[in-house]
Protein backbone atom coordinates (compact mmCIF):
# COMPACT_ATOMS: atom_id res chain seq x y z
CA UNK A 1 0.00 0.00 0.00
CA UNK A 2 1.67 3.47 -0.95
CA UNK A 3 1.77 6.10 1.56
CA UNK A 4 -0.19 9.16 0.52
CA UNK A 5 2.17 11.92 -0.07
CA UNK A 6 2.28 13.49 2.74
CA UNK A 7 3.28 10.55 4.44
CA UNK A 8 -0.08 9.92 6.73
CA UNK A 9 -1.80 6.96 6.64
CA UNK A 10 -5.23 6.92 4.90
CA UNK A 11 -8.03 4.01 5.39
CA UNK A 12 -11.68 3.87 3.92
CA UNK A 13 -12.58 1.65 6.92
CA UNK A 14 -13.48 3.75 10.01
CA UNK A 15 -16.01 3.43 13.05
CA UNK A 16 -18.14 5.97 11.94
CA UNK A 17 -21.07 3.70 10.77
CA UNK A 18 -22.32 1.27 12.96
CA UNK A 19 -20.52 -2.20 11.95
CA UNK A 20 -19.92 -5.68 13.86
CA UNK A 21 -17.25 -8.05 13.04
CA UNK A 22 -15.28 -11.15 14.30
CA UNK A 23 -12.01 -11.76 16.58
CA UNK A 24 -10.05 -14.87 15.41
CA UNK A 25 -6.06 -15.12 14.72
CA UNK A 26 -4.69 -16.65 11.80
CA UNK A 27 -3.13 -19.30 13.68
CA UNK A 28 -6.56 -20.82 14.70
CA UNK A 29 -7.50 -21.13 11.43
CA UNK A 30 -7.63 -24.61 9.92
CA UNK A 31 -4.99 -26.34 7.91
CA UNK A 32 -2.64 -29.30 7.64
CA UNK A 33 0.34 -27.03 8.35
CA UNK A 34 0.54 -27.06 11.98
CA UNK A 35 -0.92 -23.55 12.36
CA UNK A 36 -3.45 -21.51 10.07
CA UNK A 37 -1.81 -18.98 8.37
CA UNK A 38 -2.39 -16.72 5.34
CA UNK A 39 -3.46 -18.92 2.69
CA UNK A 40 -6.74 -20.24 1.29
CA UNK A 41 -8.69 -20.82 4.72
CA UNK A 42 -7.71 -17.33 5.70
CA UNK A 43 -9.34 -16.28 1.91
CA UNK A 44 -12.26 -18.50 3.09
CA UNK A 45 -12.95 -16.93 6.25
CA UNK A 46 -13.01 -13.73 4.62
CA UNK A 47 -15.97 -14.79 2.23
CA UNK A 48 -17.46 -16.04 5.46
CA UNK A 49 -17.27 -12.61 7.15
CA UNK A 50 -18.54 -10.72 3.86
CA UNK A 51 -21.67 -13.32 3.50
CA UNK A 52 -22.16 -12.68 7.20
CA UNK A 53 -22.45 -9.01 6.81
CA UNK A 54 -19.49 -8.67 8.93
CA UNK A 55 -16.95 -5.81 8.38
CA UNK A 56 -14.29 -6.69 10.66
CA UNK A 57 -11.68 -8.96 11.14
CA UNK A 58 -9.68 -8.63 14.25
CA UNK A 59 -6.67 -10.75 14.82
CA UNK A 60 -3.95 -11.16 17.98
CA UNK A 61 -0.58 -9.49 17.30
CA UNK A 62 0.71 -10.62 14.18
CA UNK A 63 4.93 -10.24 15.15
CA UNK A 64 6.99 -13.35 15.61
CA UNK A 65 5.63 -15.56 18.35
CA UNK A 66 8.18 -15.49 21.77
CA UNK A 67 7.91 -17.10 25.07
CA UNK A 68 5.10 -19.83 25.66
CA UNK A 69 4.11 -19.09 21.79
CA UNK A 70 2.48 -15.78 22.74
CA UNK A 71 2.08 -13.25 20.13
CA UNK A 72 2.38 -10.91 22.59
CA UNK A 73 5.95 -11.32 23.92
CA UNK A 74 7.87 -11.73 20.62
CA UNK A 75 11.47 -11.18 18.74
CA UNK A 76 10.21 -8.44 17.02
CA UNK A 77 7.45 -5.51 17.34
CA UNK A 78 7.51 -4.43 13.42
CA UNK A 79 8.63 -8.17 11.92
CA UNK A 80 5.97 -10.51 10.71
CA UNK A 81 5.12 -13.91 11.77
CA UNK A 82 7.28 -16.75 9.45
CA UNK A 83 4.33 -19.56 11.15
CA UNK A 84 1.62 -17.42 9.45
CA UNK A 85 3.68 -17.85 5.61
CA UNK A 86 1.22 -19.94 3.78
CA UNK A 87 3.49 -22.93 2.16
CA UNK A 88 0.38 -23.71 -0.33
CA UNK A 89 0.54 -20.21 -1.70
CA UNK A 90 4.02 -20.83 -2.16
CA UNK A 91 3.70 -23.82 -4.22
CA UNK A 92 1.30 -21.84 -6.40
CA UNK A 93 3.62 -19.67 -6.86
CA UNK A 94 6.76 -22.09 -7.59
CA UNK A 95 9.05 -21.09 -4.81
CA UNK A 96 8.02 -25.25 -3.59
CA UNK A 97 7.59 -28.33 -5.00
CA UNK A 98 4.08 -29.63 -4.27
CA UNK A 99 5.84 -32.51 -2.65
CA UNK A 100 6.67 -29.57 -0.20
CA UNK A 101 3.13 -28.39 0.68
CA UNK A 102 1.94 -31.65 1.97
CA UNK A 103 1.14 -31.49 5.29
CA UNK A 104 -0.42 -34.14 7.67
CA UNK A 105 0.20 -32.06 11.06
CA UNK A 106 -2.82 -32.96 13.86
CA UNK A 107 -5.08 -30.19 13.11
CA UNK A 108 -7.13 -29.88 16.01
CA UNK A 109 -4.39 -27.67 18.16
CA UNK A 110 -1.75 -25.25 16.96
CA UNK A 111 1.12 -27.52 17.45
CA UNK A 112 3.78 -25.06 17.25
CA UNK A 113 7.08 -26.79 17.31
CA UNK A 114 6.12 -29.52 14.41
CA UNK A 115 4.69 -26.41 12.37
CA UNK A 116 8.14 -24.88 13.57
CA UNK A 117 9.91 -27.43 11.97
CA UNK A 118 8.11 -28.25 9.05
CA UNK A 119 7.87 -24.18 7.99
CA UNK A 120 11.71 -23.69 8.36
CA UNK A 121 12.38 -26.77 6.00
CA UNK A 122 10.30 -25.46 3.71
CA UNK A 123 11.37 -22.00 3.58
CA UNK A 124 14.62 -22.80 3.92
CA UNK A 125 14.28 -24.66 -0.18
CA UNK A 126 12.02 -21.81 -0.98
CA UNK A 127 15.26 -19.40 -0.04
CA UNK A 128 17.24 -22.22 -1.73
CA UNK A 129 15.23 -21.67 -4.97
CA UNK A 130 14.90 -17.97 -4.63
CA UNK A 131 19.13 -17.86 -4.74
CA UNK A 132 19.43 -19.71 -7.66
CA UNK A 133 16.59 -17.33 -9.70
CA UNK A 134 16.99 -14.19 -7.39
CA UNK A 135 16.28 -11.97 -10.05
CA UNK A 136 12.40 -13.16 -9.36
CA UNK A 137 11.92 -10.83 -6.65
CA UNK A 138 14.43 -8.45 -6.88
CA UNK A 139 12.64 -5.33 -7.91
CA UNK A 140 10.18 -6.69 -4.74
CA UNK A 141 13.35 -6.86 -2.75
CA UNK A 142 14.49 -3.55 -3.05
CA UNK A 143 11.46 -1.64 -2.79
CA UNK A 144 10.84 -3.61 0.80
CA UNK A 145 13.82 -2.76 1.88
CA UNK A 146 13.51 0.74 1.28
CA UNK A 147 9.98 0.51 3.01
CA UNK A 148 11.28 -1.45 5.75
CA UNK A 149 14.62 0.39 5.92
CA UNK A 150 13.53 1.64 10.08
CA UNK A 151 13.43 -2.26 11.39
CA UNK A 152 14.58 -4.62 9.07
CA UNK A 153 18.08 -4.35 9.14
CA UNK A 154 18.28 -4.63 12.76
CA UNK A 155 16.14 -7.28 12.79
CA UNK A 156 17.61 -9.29 10.21
CA UNK A 157 21.37 -9.37 11.90
CA UNK A 158 19.56 -9.73 15.77
CA UNK A 159 17.79 -13.38 14.10
CA UNK A 160 21.07 -14.37 12.52
CA UNK A 161 23.33 -13.45 15.52
CA UNK A 162 20.84 -15.11 17.90
CA UNK A 163 21.24 -18.32 15.61
CA UNK A 164 24.66 -17.96 15.21
CA UNK A 165 24.62 -18.09 19.07
CA UNK A 166 22.56 -21.04 19.73
CA UNK A 167 19.28 -19.06 20.94
CA UNK A 168 20.91 -17.93 23.70
CA UNK A 169 20.15 -14.03 25.09
CA UNK A 170 21.58 -11.57 23.37
CA UNK A 171 22.93 -9.91 26.77
CA UNK A 172 25.66 -13.26 26.98
CA UNK A 173 26.37 -12.65 23.37
CA UNK A 174 30.00 -11.08 23.28
CA UNK A 175 30.05 -7.90 24.83
CA UNK A 176 30.96 -5.73 21.38
CA UNK A 177 27.90 -7.34 19.91
CA UNK A 178 25.48 -6.90 22.58
CA UNK A 179 26.73 -3.18 22.78
CA UNK A 180 26.59 -2.65 19.21
CA UNK A 181 29.97 -1.83 18.58
CA UNK A 182 29.82 -0.94 14.81
CA UNK A 183 33.22 -2.20 13.57
CA UNK A 184 31.54 -5.78 15.48
CA UNK A 185 28.15 -5.31 13.63
CA UNK A 186 29.45 -4.81 10.39
CA UNK A 187 32.12 -7.58 10.43
CA UNK A 188 29.10 -9.73 11.75
CA UNK A 189 26.85 -8.97 8.84
CA UNK A 190 29.47 -9.91 6.58
CA UNK A 191 29.92 -13.08 8.11
CA UNK A 192 26.46 -13.59 8.33
CA UNK A 193 25.29 -12.35 5.02
CA UNK A 194 23.24 -15.47 3.66
CA UNK A 195 21.79 -16.02 6.90
CA UNK A 196 20.52 -12.44 7.46
CA UNK A 197 19.47 -12.82 3.53
CA UNK A 198 17.40 -15.55 4.39
CA UNK A 199 15.52 -13.82 7.14
CA UNK A 200 15.25 -10.49 4.99
CA UNK A 201 13.28 -13.39 2.04
CA UNK A 202 10.91 -15.05 4.74
CA UNK A 203 10.25 -11.67 5.81
CA UNK A 204 9.53 -10.56 2.24
CA UNK A 205 7.55 -13.34 2.05
CA UNK A 206 5.07 -12.00 4.43
CA UNK A 207 4.98 -8.78 3.43
CA UNK A 208 3.85 -9.82 0.10
CA UNK A 209 0.84 -12.97 1.66
CA UNK A 210 -0.32 -10.57 4.00
CA UNK A 211 -1.38 -7.38 1.57
CA UNK A 212 -2.56 -9.77 -0.73
CA UNK A 213 -4.85 -10.64 1.92
CA UNK A 214 -5.77 -7.77 2.89
CA UNK A 215 -6.68 -6.64 -0.35
CA UNK A 216 -8.65 -9.96 -1.19
CA UNK A 217 -10.51 -8.51 2.42
CA UNK A 218 -11.10 -4.74 0.99
CA UNK A 219 -12.10 -6.02 -2.14
CA UNK A 220 -14.48 -7.80 0.04
CA UNK A 221 -16.03 -4.44 2.34
CA UNK A 222 -13.88 -6.56 5.05
CA UNK A 223 -11.07 -4.18 7.35
CA UNK A 224 -8.50 -5.61 8.98
CA UNK A 225 -8.39 -4.81 12.95
CA UNK A 226 -4.76 -5.69 14.26
CA UNK A 227 -3.07 -5.74 18.15
CA UNK A 228 -0.29 -4.07 19.25
CA UNK A 229 1.30 -4.83 22.69
CA UNK A 230 2.50 -1.81 24.46
CA UNK A 231 5.54 -3.23 25.95
CA UNK A 232 8.18 -5.43 23.96
CA UNK A 233 10.28 -8.64 25.10
CA UNK A 234 13.54 -8.00 26.54
CA UNK A 235 14.90 -10.78 23.96
CA UNK A 236 14.13 -8.95 20.95
CA UNK A 237 15.39 -6.70 17.99
CA UNK A 238 14.14 -4.27 19.71
CA UNK A 239 15.34 -4.01 23.04
CA UNK A 240 18.77 -4.77 21.60
CA UNK A 241 18.73 -2.32 18.84
CA UNK A 242 17.33 0.57 21.17
CA UNK A 243 18.49 0.12 24.21
CA UNK A 244 18.76 3.51 25.20
CA UNK A 245 14.61 3.43 25.50
CA UNK A 246 14.47 1.03 27.98
CA UNK A 247 15.44 0.49 31.56
CA UNK A 248 18.35 -1.46 31.39
CA UNK A 249 21.82 -1.57 33.47
CA UNK A 250 25.27 -1.35 31.92
CA UNK A 251 24.75 -5.40 30.93
CA UNK A 252 21.83 -4.82 29.49
CA UNK A 253 19.27 -6.20 31.74
CA UNK A 254 16.41 -4.88 32.94
CA UNK A 255 16.33 -2.89 36.07
CA UNK A 256 12.55 -2.71 36.18
CA UNK A 257 9.71 -4.76 34.51
CA UNK A 258 6.23 -4.06 33.60
CA UNK A 259 2.95 -5.73 35.31
CA UNK A 260 -0.38 -4.72 36.77
CA UNK A 261 -1.12 -4.32 41.16
CA UNK A 262 -2.49 -6.83 42.66
CA UNK A 263 -6.45 -7.02 41.87
CA UNK A 264 -9.89 -9.27 42.29
CA UNK A 265 -8.08 -12.06 39.42
CA UNK A 266 -4.77 -11.95 41.14
CA UNK A 267 -3.59 -11.38 44.92
CA UNK A 268 0.20 -10.97 44.02
CA UNK A 269 -0.68 -8.82 40.98
CA UNK A 270 0.59 -9.43 37.73
CA UNK A 271 4.66 -9.58 36.84
CA UNK A 272 4.97 -9.49 33.24
CA UNK A 273 8.61 -8.92 32.98
CA UNK A 274 8.48 -7.01 30.12
CA UNK A 275 11.32 -4.46 30.40
CA UNK A 276 10.05 -0.18 30.56
CA UNK A 277 10.68 2.39 28.59
CA UNK A 278 12.36 5.39 29.23
CA UNK A 279 10.06 7.75 28.77
CA UNK A 280 12.04 10.79 28.50
CA UNK A 281 14.59 9.33 25.86
CA UNK A 282 11.79 8.37 23.64
CA UNK A 283 10.37 11.76 24.04
CA UNK A 284 13.81 13.54 23.01
CA UNK A 285 14.01 11.48 20.21
CA UNK A 286 10.16 12.77 18.92
CA UNK A 287 8.66 9.34 19.38
CA UNK A 288 10.54 8.05 16.67
CA UNK A 289 10.48 4.58 17.74
CA UNK A 290 6.27 4.89 17.76
CA UNK A 291 5.85 6.11 14.99
CA UNK A 292 7.57 3.78 12.56
CA UNK A 293 6.02 0.48 14.90
CA UNK A 294 2.57 3.07 14.18
CA UNK A 295 3.26 3.38 10.66
CA UNK A 296 4.01 -0.34 10.15
CA UNK A 297 0.93 -1.37 12.04
CA UNK A 298 -1.47 0.69 9.51
CA UNK A 299 0.51 -0.75 6.85
CA UNK A 300 -1.06 -4.27 7.68
CA UNK A 301 -4.28 -3.33 9.01
CA UNK A 302 -7.28 -0.69 9.17
CA UNK A 303 -7.79 -0.41 12.42
CA UNK A 304 -5.19 -1.03 15.45
CA UNK A 305 -6.42 -1.75 18.94
CA UNK A 306 -3.65 -0.44 21.60
CA UNK A 307 -3.30 -3.33 24.40
CA UNK A 308 -3.21 -1.66 27.83
CA UNK A 309 -3.73 1.42 27.18
CA UNK A 310 -3.79 3.08 30.72
CA UNK A 311 0.00 2.23 30.56
CA UNK A 312 0.26 5.20 28.28
CA UNK A 313 -0.82 7.34 30.48
CA UNK A 314 0.44 5.08 33.63
CA UNK A 315 1.89 2.11 34.24
CA UNK A 316 3.19 0.07 37.03
CA UNK A 317 7.08 -0.27 37.92
CA UNK A 318 8.44 -3.27 39.29
CA UNK A 319 11.96 -3.93 40.44
CA UNK A 320 13.50 -6.59 38.09
CA UNK A 321 14.59 -8.30 41.46
CA UNK A 322 10.76 -8.80 42.97
CA UNK A 323 9.62 -11.94 42.26
CA UNK A 324 5.48 -10.79 42.16
CA UNK A 325 4.02 -7.30 41.46
CA UNK A 326 3.01 -6.37 44.96
CA UNK A 327 6.46 -4.02 45.07
CA UNK A 328 5.81 -1.79 42.37
CA UNK A 329 4.62 1.96 41.81
CA UNK A 330 2.39 4.17 39.68
CA UNK A 331 4.45 6.01 37.52
CA UNK A 332 3.16 8.68 35.10
CA UNK A 333 3.50 8.09 31.07
CA UNK A 334 3.94 10.97 28.51
CA UNK A 335 0.73 9.72 26.38
CA UNK A 336 -0.76 12.98 25.52
CA UNK A 337 2.97 14.05 24.06
CA UNK A 338 2.92 10.62 22.47
CA UNK A 339 -0.20 10.93 20.64
CA UNK A 340 0.16 14.24 19.27
CA UNK A 341 3.42 13.31 18.09
CA UNK A 342 1.66 10.29 16.11
CA UNK A 343 -1.11 12.94 14.86
CA UNK A 344 1.53 15.37 13.54
CA UNK A 345 3.12 12.37 11.87
CA UNK A 346 0.49 9.75 10.70
CA UNK A 347 -2.51 11.84 11.13
CA UNK A 348 -5.97 10.61 12.99
CA UNK A 349 -4.72 6.96 13.13
CA UNK A 350 -7.29 4.63 14.17
CA UNK A 351 -6.83 3.25 17.27
CA UNK A 352 -9.01 1.45 19.60
CA UNK A 353 -8.40 1.97 23.43
CA UNK A 354 -8.13 -1.04 25.38
CA UNK A 355 -8.89 0.86 28.57
CA UNK A 356 -10.01 -1.93 31.05
CA UNK A 357 -8.22 -1.99 34.76
CA UNK A 358 -7.30 0.55 36.76
CA UNK A 359 -9.12 3.51 34.65
CA UNK A 360 -8.53 6.55 36.33
CA UNK A 361 -9.47 10.32 35.23
CA UNK A 362 -6.39 10.89 33.44
CA UNK A 363 -6.63 7.19 31.21
CA UNK A 364 -10.06 8.44 30.01
CA UNK A 365 -9.17 12.05 29.57
CA UNK A 366 -5.96 10.68 27.05
CA UNK A 367 -8.74 8.31 25.58
CA UNK A 368 -10.94 11.17 24.92
CA UNK A 369 -9.11 14.01 24.05
CA UNK A 370 -7.86 11.61 20.67
CA UNK A 371 -11.31 10.63 20.51
CA UNK A 372 -10.62 7.38 20.50
CA UNK A 373 -13.14 4.41 21.01
CA UNK A 374 -12.91 2.47 24.36
CA UNK A 375 -14.05 -1.08 24.97
CA UNK A 376 -16.74 -3.16 26.63
CA UNK A 377 -16.89 -6.69 27.43
CA UNK A 378 -20.24 -7.55 27.89
CA UNK A 379 -18.75 -10.68 29.87
CA UNK A 380 -17.53 -8.08 32.69
CA UNK A 381 -21.50 -6.75 33.38
CA UNK A 382 -22.70 -9.00 35.67
CA UNK A 383 -19.79 -9.16 38.30
CA UNK A 384 -19.33 -7.03 41.40
CA UNK A 385 -16.10 -5.02 39.61
CA UNK A 386 -16.53 -1.58 40.81
CA UNK A 387 -17.07 -0.53 37.27
CA UNK A 388 -19.33 -3.69 36.16
CA UNK A 389 -21.97 -0.97 35.42
CA UNK A 390 -20.38 0.47 32.62
CA UNK A 391 -19.99 -2.90 30.41
CA UNK A 392 -23.71 -3.46 30.42
CA UNK A 393 -25.49 -2.30 26.82
CA UNK A 394 -27.53 -0.04 27.87
CA UNK A 395 -25.14 1.72 29.23
CA UNK A 396 -23.01 2.10 25.88
CA UNK A 397 -21.61 4.99 24.38
CA UNK A 398 -22.09 5.42 20.34
CA UNK A 399 -17.84 5.88 20.11
CA UNK A 400 -17.15 2.38 21.88
CA UNK A 401 -16.61 -1.06 20.90
CA UNK A 402 -18.33 -3.72 22.26
CA UNK A 403 -17.62 -7.25 23.02
CA UNK A 404 -18.91 -10.49 24.45
CA UNK A 405 -15.30 -11.01 25.58
CA UNK A 406 -11.74 -10.72 24.75
CA UNK A 407 -8.90 -13.49 24.12
CA UNK A 408 -8.39 -13.41 27.45
CA UNK A 409 -11.45 -14.69 29.22
CA UNK A 410 -13.48 -17.46 29.04
CA UNK A 411 -15.67 -17.89 26.54
CA UNK A 412 -18.92 -16.71 26.84
CA UNK A 413 -20.76 -20.12 27.37
CA UNK A 414 -18.06 -20.93 29.11
CA UNK A 415 -18.17 -18.23 31.69
CA UNK A 416 -22.20 -18.35 31.57
CA UNK A 417 -22.23 -22.68 32.31
CA UNK A 418 -19.52 -22.17 35.00
CA UNK A 419 -20.11 -23.58 38.85
CA UNK A 420 -17.54 -21.29 40.64
CA UNK A 421 -15.26 -24.14 40.98
CA UNK A 422 -12.04 -23.44 38.74
CA UNK A 423 -11.68 -19.89 38.59
CA UNK A 424 -11.41 -16.88 40.84
CA UNK A 425 -15.32 -16.60 41.55
CA UNK A 426 -16.94 -18.58 44.09
CA UNK A 427 -20.09 -20.86 43.07
CA UNK A 428 -22.54 -18.40 44.78
CA UNK A 429 -20.62 -15.37 42.94
CA UNK A 430 -20.92 -17.34 39.26
CA UNK A 431 -24.50 -18.53 40.38
CA UNK A 432 -25.15 -15.02 41.15
CA UNK A 433 -23.97 -13.75 37.69
CA UNK A 434 -25.62 -16.25 35.58
CA UNK A 435 -29.05 -15.25 36.86
CA UNK A 436 -28.17 -11.50 36.67
CA UNK A 437 -27.17 -12.89 32.90
CA UNK A 438 -30.13 -14.24 32.05
CA UNK A 439 -32.54 -11.45 32.76
CA UNK A 440 -31.07 -8.58 31.44
CA UNK A 441 -30.52 -11.00 28.24
CA UNK A 442 -33.85 -12.81 28.43
CA UNK A 443 -35.95 -10.16 30.13
CA UNK A 444 -37.77 -9.77 33.97
CA UNK A 445 -39.41 -13.35 34.68
CA UNK A 446 -36.78 -15.60 32.36
CA UNK A 447 -35.53 -18.71 34.15
CA UNK A 448 -33.42 -20.18 31.33
CA UNK A 449 -31.74 -18.97 27.80
CA UNK A 450 -32.55 -22.38 26.11
CA UNK A 451 -28.77 -23.18 24.71
CA UNK A 452 -28.89 -19.90 23.48
CA UNK A 453 -27.03 -17.53 26.12
CA UNK A 454 -24.46 -16.36 23.38
CA UNK A 455 -26.95 -15.55 20.98
CA UNK A 456 -28.50 -13.54 23.24
CA UNK A 457 -25.39 -11.81 24.23
CA UNK A 458 -24.77 -10.98 20.65
CA UNK A 459 -28.24 -9.48 20.11
CA UNK A 460 -28.01 -7.52 22.95
CA UNK A 461 -24.31 -5.70 21.76
CA UNK A 462 -26.07 -5.67 17.98
CA UNK A 463 -28.95 -3.66 19.58
CA UNK A 464 -26.66 -0.83 21.26
CA UNK A 465 -25.93 2.26 20.45
CA UNK A 466 -22.12 1.22 20.09
CA UNK A 467 -20.93 1.76 16.86
CA UNK A 468 -19.01 -1.33 16.77
CA UNK A 469 -19.92 -4.58 18.21
CA UNK A 470 -17.13 -7.23 18.08
CA UNK A 471 -17.17 -11.19 18.82
CA UNK A 472 -14.66 -13.97 19.43
CA UNK A 473 -15.83 -16.56 16.95
CA UNK A 474 -15.48 -19.55 19.64
CA UNK A 475 -18.75 -17.04 21.05
CA UNK A 476 -20.50 -16.84 17.60
CA UNK A 477 -20.02 -20.74 17.54
CA UNK A 478 -20.92 -20.90 21.46
CA UNK A 479 -18.38 -22.95 21.93
CA UNK A 480 -17.49 -23.67 25.94
CA UNK A 481 -14.31 -23.40 27.71
CA UNK A 482 -12.46 -26.32 25.73
CA UNK A 483 -11.95 -23.33 22.62
CA UNK A 484 -10.50 -20.79 25.26
CA UNK A 485 -7.79 -18.98 24.12
CA UNK A 486 -5.84 -17.77 26.47
CA UNK A 487 -5.84 -18.61 30.30
CA UNK A 488 -3.20 -15.70 31.94
CA UNK A 489 -1.08 -17.11 34.31
CA UNK A 490 -1.56 -20.80 32.99
CA UNK A 491 1.78 -22.57 31.80
CA UNK A 492 0.64 -24.60 28.79
CA UNK A 493 -2.19 -24.75 26.61
CA UNK A 494 -2.35 -21.37 25.59
CA UNK A 495 -2.91 -19.68 22.17
CA UNK A 496 -3.53 -23.50 20.39
CA UNK A 497 -7.42 -23.24 19.87
CA UNK A 498 -8.48 -24.38 16.23
CA UNK A 499 -11.62 -23.69 13.96
CA UNK A 500 -12.70 -27.25 12.81
CA UNK A 501 -12.91 -27.57 9.47
CA UNK A 502 -16.67 -27.31 8.44
CA UNK A 503 -17.68 -25.14 11.43
CA UNK A 504 -18.26 -22.00 9.33
CA UNK A 505 -21.06 -22.61 6.76
CA UNK A 506 -23.95 -20.72 4.85
CA UNK A 507 -26.95 -21.13 7.88
CA UNK A 508 -24.38 -19.43 10.50
CA UNK A 509 -23.50 -16.83 7.81
CA UNK A 510 -27.16 -16.18 7.30
CA UNK A 511 -28.48 -15.62 10.87
CA UNK A 512 -25.26 -13.28 11.47
CA UNK A 513 -26.29 -11.15 8.53
CA UNK A 514 -29.77 -11.10 9.86
CA UNK A 515 -28.74 -9.88 13.25
CA UNK A 516 -26.92 -7.03 11.26
CA UNK A 517 -29.37 -6.22 9.25
CA UNK A 518 -31.94 -6.12 12.34
CA UNK A 519 -29.49 -3.62 14.17
CA UNK A 520 -28.09 -1.76 11.24
CA UNK A 521 -24.84 -2.84 11.03
CA UNK A 522 -24.33 -4.36 7.36
CA UNK A 523 -21.31 -2.65 5.61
Amino acid sequence: MKRPPSGKTSSRFTFERRSAGILLHVTSLPGPHGNGDLGSEARRFVDFLAQGGQRWWQTLPVNPVGEGNSPYSGASAFAGNPLLISLSDLGAEGLLDPRQVRGSIDPRRTRYDEARALRAAALRSAFERHERSPRRLASALDEFRRAARYWLPDYTLYMALRQAHELRPWTSWPRALAQREPRELARARRELAREVAYHEFEQLLFRRQWRALREFARARGVGLIGDAPIFVAHESADVWSHAPFFQLDRQGRPTHVAGVPPDYFCKTGQRWGNPLYRWRALEASGFAWWIERFRTLLEHFDVVRLDHFIGFARYWRIPASAPTAETGSWQAAPGRALFAAVRAALGAAPFIAEDLGEVTAEVRALRDEFALPGMRILQFAFGSDGQAEQFLPHRYLPNAVAYTGTHDNQTFRGWFEDDGSGGPRSASQARKERRAAISYLGGPGVKELRGEAHWEALRALYGSVARTVLAPLQDVLGLGDEARMNSPGAGSGNWEWRLPRRALGAPLARRLRELARVYERLP
